[in-house]
């Protein structure tokens, strides 16, 4: 029996990384989730709108989950930033009485109405609800691959909106990823920001930011970087092009979103799974994951 959502793709996937978005739809393909193409959805709202306008942050994000809720689906997005917006905005429309009465007003005007039946769910989180399912099929085992996974602050933080996973000693990805095969490495500053927000204010300081993250990822002996996030991604697999350390030791390692790796294992042919869109070379792990 299939599970059906509405997936919330956000902003960055359909425009920048079509490789995640091609790689989680052919995974749920084989797992049986059915992801339903969400007609009407809007921007999430992001944590940057909330600084600003809290109200209109509430508005957005909550005509998003209202949304859905009319078509009696939850909601699955593979975008940390997106998944933090919505759980967060769920989370105070389901707790302030005042701020729902308010969102509602607003709602009311194009016929929604905010209820807070929906569940916000990560596609990790799905993932990790099956895994017993998913170690059923790998049949490519990925042995070799030595992974310094990156969660992302979202996905994980704050604890009490997102419930995923121990924000101090999170492994619940770390351990699909270890299904595969593969070792999920230790290291240091896996729970340190990326540095993308910075990006528009500061991208010298988020270059240096992801300078001791690259730097801490290779001491650990990873040969590659996986996330599960777009902003994040941006960081490893764009910004990281041709970056090196003081000494003009490169700091570049393959960065992978964690559905190509399950995909590759789960025999999945490379082509469907967008390998070609990541912008790093590939070339140190390219006969791990048969490419």
């Amino acid at each position: 029996m299939s599970q059906e959502y509405e997936v919330f793709l956000g902003c960055a996937i359909p425009s920048r990384f079509n490789n995640y978005e091609a790689s989680m739809r052919v995974i749920a393909d084989e797992l049986d989730i059915e992801l339903l193409d969400f007609d009407g959805a809007s921007c999430c709202g992001t944590v940057v709108l909330k600084s600003i306008d809290e109200m209109s942050w509430l508005s957005m994000s909550g005509r998003n989950i209202a949304l859905a809720e009319q078509r009696g689906h939850d909601i699955v997005t593979p975008c940390n930033g997106c998944f933090g917006s919505l759980k967060d905005c769920d989370h105070v429309l389901n707790e302030n009485d005042n701020e729902r009465k308010q969102v509602n007003k607003i709602l009311s005007e194009v016929g929604l109405e905010y209820e807070g039946e929906t569940r916000i769910r990560h596609f990790v989180e799905v993932l990790y609800d099956l895994k017993d399912k998913i170690a059923d099929r790998i049949v490519n085992p990925l042995d070799g691959l030595k992974i310094a996974f990156h969660p992302g602050c979202h996905l994980i933080r704050p604890s009490t909106v997102a419930q995923f996973d121990n924000p101090e000693l999170p492994r619940k990805v770390d351990e699909l990823l270890e299904l595969t095969g593969a070792r999920s490495t230790p290291w240091n500053l896996k729970l340190r920001c990326c540095g993308s927000p910075l990006l528009i204010s500061s991208e010298e300081v988020a270059t240096e930011i992801l300078k001791e993250k690259m730097s801490d990822a290779i001491e650990s002996g990873a040969n590659c970087i996986v996330t599960n996030c777009p902003a994040c991604h941006t960081q490893f697999d764009v910004q990281a092009l041709g970056l090196e350390d003081e000494d003009g030791n490169s700091l570049e390692l393959p960065a992978l979103f964690v559905t190509q790796v399950l995909g590759v294992a789960m025999g999945i042919d490379s082509s469907k799974l967008g390998f070609e869109l990541n912008r790093v070379r590939l070339d140190p792990i390219a006969d791990i994951l048969g490419l």
